[in-house]
Formats: structure tokens, sequence, C-alpha cells
């Protein structure tokens, strides 16, 4: 046993700390597992803010670098550990502390997973939109540290928008308590929303607090089938353009359909070349004003069909299908790179032809489906073999990918973070002036430059 395991066991107990060999390579990566990456030293499992505070202060001390790690269920690189180091894995401070339904707000340890606090909240006809297509794995401390969003971002946002104060260690130990349990908080420095999307890189988020609103009283589902992709996304437009905001409106793609339809009842039949995917949520009333009005603008432009599906159990199967895509890819593909971009809603047309064309001349196989409704696009590059030439074609096709959405407008990522897959590209999107700000935001917190180093800018910037 080395001394680094020796202190951490000391520290926080045997039982909180893995240091066996099969233990470390667990935590190489997150859901990306194609970045150069090393074996952490030590992986300690916290139980409490105190543990947690007693790890980071004898990381800073002896200058250890240290990864805070939610689920692993990212997709940026985010608690890749490159240089080794402590892996600090929050999964077991799962506990939910509070939900207030006369306040409407709710705090919640770090480590609770998504899904769980979706379903205690909703047991008080409450309810937390943000929803991850990982959500029955990924932690709320996670989805705060990366900005998370998820289907329902058209209209309720994301993560950002719901958090109202935070727990954190700082990098010397220190824990501070940011913002409130208040709607409304005038207070110096927006430290919790600085913090929020901080990927780790400014100290540990320990507790969370949250608003929370009341439940919708019942959605409805309505599938377009559109003759072509360019349809769909004006589909889109237009719908948006109309002043109607659907709770979620996905774009799906034919080949993704057929994939789908394993867990779709009854299976769709895939004729058209792109689908949406529509829920509507609120009152009755809303619900069948909303609905009647989308139907003539999807007519006017001449789509293949519009349904409003009115059996729940149906309902419920295109949207487990949809958050099963990304695992349902990788039973089959040998290697897939997610991509997150964000462009305006009213350049979604011109966005998707545009990944249709890269695709076609690098010939590069291209799934592309997103949260359409917010002109949030994941472009996935699927590879069915990895070598050096594929491997190539999907660096390039990635890089035209980002900058079409640049040049549209957009920005590099819309839900999953920078960490160590977009890192490249965030002085493009923001310029030099903003990165030095955060470097020195970053000096200032972490002066020793411990906390999930060469994450967010690239290391040869990070050394600078």
């Amino acid at each position: 046993m080395n001394t680094l395991t020796k202190d951490l066991e000391q520290l926080i107990g045997r039982d909180n700390v893995a240091a066996e060999p099969e233990d470390l390579l667990s935590y190489q990566a997150d859901a990306t597992f194609y970045f150069a990456r090393k074996k952490p030293d030590a992986v300690v499992l916290p139980t409490s803010t105190q543990a947690v505070s007693d790890v980071v202060a004898y990381a800073s001390k002896n200058e250890i670098p240290l990864v805070p790690r939610g689920a692993g269920s990212g997709l940026s690189g985010g608690c890749t550990p490159i240089r080794g180091g402590i892996v600090l894995d929050t999964k077991r401070m799962n506990r939910i502390l509070d939900i207030n339904q006369g306040n409407l707000t709710a705090t919640t340890e770090c480590g609770v997973v998504l899904a769980n606090f979706h379903r205690a909240v909703e047991k008080l006809n409450l309810y937390y939109p943000p929803d991850p297509q990982s959500m029955t794995v990924c932690t709320l401390g996670g989805n705060v540290a990366t900005r998370a969003g998820g289907p329902h971002g058209v209209k309720y946002g994301t993560t950002s928008n719901y958090v109202l104060g935070l727990e954190v260690v700082l990098p010397d130990g220190s824990v501070i308590n940011t913002g409130s349990s208040c709607v409304k908080h005038s207070v110096g420095y927006d430290l919790t929303h600085l913090l929020t999307g901080s990927e780790g890189t400014l100290g540990v988020i320990t507790k969370v607090t949250t608003r929370l609103l009341p439940r919708p009283q019942s959605d409805r589902t309505i599938v377009v089938t559109c003759k072509s992709p360019a349809q769909a996304s004006k589909t889109v437009s237009a719908i948006i353009a109309a002043g109607i905001v659907p709770a979620v409106m996905e774009y799906i793609p034919q080949s993704a359909i057929r994939g789908m339809n394993q867990y779709i009842t009854p299976p769709l039949i895939a004729e058209g070349e792109a689908f949406l995917f529509i829920k509507l949520d609120g009152l009755d009333v809303q619900i069948d004003q909303e609905s009647e009005r989308i139907r003539p603008i999807c007519l006017d432009l001449d789509v293949m069909d519009i349904r409003i599906v009115t059996n729940r159990k149906e309902a419920d199967s295109y949207w487990l299908a949809r958050s099963k895509l990304q695992p349902l890819l990788l039973s089959f593909m040998k290697k897939i790179i997610t991509e997150d971009i964000t462009v305006p809603r009213d350049k979604l047309p011109e966005f998707i032809g545009l990944l249709s064309e890269i695709s076609d001349r690098l010939d590069v196989l291209t799934g592309i489906a997103g949260h359409a409704g917010d002109g949030n696009i994941h472009p996935t590059i699927l590879m069915m073999e990895i070598n050096e030439n594929e491997n190539q074609k999907a660096e390039q096709a990635i890089r035209e990918i980002i900058q079409c959405g640049l040049h549209l407008g957009g920005s590099i990522s819309g839900e999953h973070g920078i960490g160590l897959h977009k890192s490249e590209y965030i002085v493009e999107e923001l310029g030099q002036r903003q990165v030095d700000l955060f470097k020195a935001i970053k000096r200032t917190i972490d002066p020793k430059g411990i906390m999930n180093p060469g994450k967010i800018w690239t290391e040869e910037e990070n050394n600078a």
C-alpha cells in the first residue's frame, strides 16, 4: 500500500478509499473513452461534506491533482483524470435533504441520482424539468457542474435555470454556501452561477438547492412524419415562429427510427426521412389549443403525416425509445462521437443541410438528431471500424461541424460542457480575452491548480 492510499484511509476510512488496479481502471474516463488518459492514483468515495473537505485540504497541501466525479456519464471527458491524482467520487452523498412545498424548493446532496429526485418531487405533485438522457444514472452535482440540459430545455431551460444555491468545498478545503433558498437574491457577485458549469475546476459541489415548479396537469404527444430533414427543420422553425413553445420537440432521422422501433409500441412505419416527436404540457385547454394550431402549420408545409397520440402507453414508448438512442448506437458501432452544437432556431434548416453536406463530402457516417425545439443538435459520428483513416475523417468532420455552428451564430456546447472534447474550440467562440478572464478566476480560486487540471481550455494554454 502506498503512502497516498494510507493517508486517505486515515482521513476518511478504509471503506471510502479504492486503490485496487481494477478500481483505478474503471475511473479512467467518463462515457467517452477515446481521450488520452491516465489512471488515477487513488479514488475516494466520501459520505459527507467534512470528508470532502478533508480530502481536498490534503490534496491542496500536497499539490495532488483532484478530479470531482458524479456518475461518469458525461460526454466531454470532463472527469477524465489526465494527470492521475485523486478522483473524488460523490455518489455516496445521495440524500434528499428537504423538499419544501410551501417555497417550491429542494435541497439535496450532490450525489442524488436525477431520476430518483424526479420521482421524489413528483410524488408531491411538483416538477423539476431538467432531464438529461442519462437521468437514470447521472447526479445532480454532475448536472450542475456541466449545466446539463435535456429534451425539456425548449420550454423550461437547463439546470442553471433552477439552481438557487450551492454548498461548495473550495480548493483549500474551506466550505462556502452561495446563493439562497429565496426566490429573489441580489447580494454580491453571483458565485452560484459562476460555480454552475465550472466542471470541477473551481471546487467540489457538495449540496444543491433548486427551485421547483407545480407539476403540469397533463401532456400530449404528437408525431410528425416529414419527407426530408429540410422539411422537418422548417416545421420546427414554423412552430416556434407561431409562438408555440412545446415542452419537448425532438428531431429524429429515419435511420434512428428503425432502431428505436424495438421500444415503440406499435412500431412506427419508417417511410419519412425525418420525424419530429413533440410533447405539449400544461392545462388541458391549453394543450387542445396548441394541438389545433400545430396541425395546420404542419399541413401547410405538406408533411407526410401528423398524428396525435392518445394512448398513454404508446406515448410513453416514444420517449423511452428516444432516451435509449445513445446506448442503442453503442450496441452496434465500434465508436461514436457525440457532438453538442446549438444554433439559433431559425438557422436550424440551414445547419441541418450543412451537416448532410459535410457527411456526404467527407464520407463520414453521421447521425443527426437532437433537441430541435431549442436549436440543440447532436451530430453523432458513427464508426463501424476504428483506424487512423477513419479517425482523421471523424476529426475533420467535427472541425467542420463546429465551424458551421459558429458561422451561424451558434455555440460549441448546449448542454454537455467543454471538458477535453471542446477545449480547443473555446477561444473561437468566446475570444482570447474571455478565456484569459477564466484563467484569472481559476488562479484566484485555485492558485495551486489542483482542481480538475487540463479541462475547459487546452493543456498548452493552461500552462501558459
